[in-house]
């Protein structure tokens, strides 16, 4: 995106085009146009101080305004991820102190219940679990409940349940 001297004029990237090709739509998007306009630079690979210079604004904007995004972004993915948890036709609800080793006998019979196949082995369920619950799970100890939803494709969507 820059060349190897930094020269910001060389940030060749079409914003227009790159937003575009990802298939942006300020009327559908969590984000600002010029929320879309920084992040799409910097997934490019540009600087901040790149980014600036191409916008005309300045450093701590485009710092601002990509952290403004970043959690507009994670505020989306949460909203979806509790979307999904409401329609899934499997929701086991995984109490703190329970053992992450009983997690994946306890989805498995609630799926078999309704006729819904899980698309991971044992181990892997644990990961994903472990991995998707962040710190509510250390070790092998889920320390604050969780509820692990299955969707009808077997897809595991994981959220804590306070």
């Amino acid at each position: 995106m820059t060349d190897p001297e930094g020269d910001p004029d060389a940030v060749d990237a079409d914003v227009d085009d790159l937003l575009d090709r990802a298939g942006f739509d300020p009327d559908r998007s969590v984000l600002t146009r010029r929320q879309a306009e920084v992040l799409a630079l910097r997934e490019e690979g540009a600087r901040q101080a790149d980014v600036a210079a191409r916008l005309g604004t300045s450093r701590a904007n485009v710092s601002s305004v990509e952290a403004s995004a970043r959690r507009n972004v994670e505020r989306a993915r949460e909203t979806v991820a509790f979307a999904e948890a409401l329609a899934a036709p499997v929701r086991v609800e995984i109490e703190a102190g329970t053992d992450l080793y009983d997690v994946p006998e306890r989805v498995y019979d609630a799926c078999d219940e309704v006729g819904v196949k899980v698309s991971r082995a044992a181990p892997g369920l644990m990961k994903l679990v472990s991995d998707e619950a962040g710190d509510a799970v250390r070790g092998r100890e889920v320390v604050d409940a969780l509820l692990v939803g299955v969707t009808r494709s077997g897809g595991v969507r994981v959220r804590r349940s306070e």
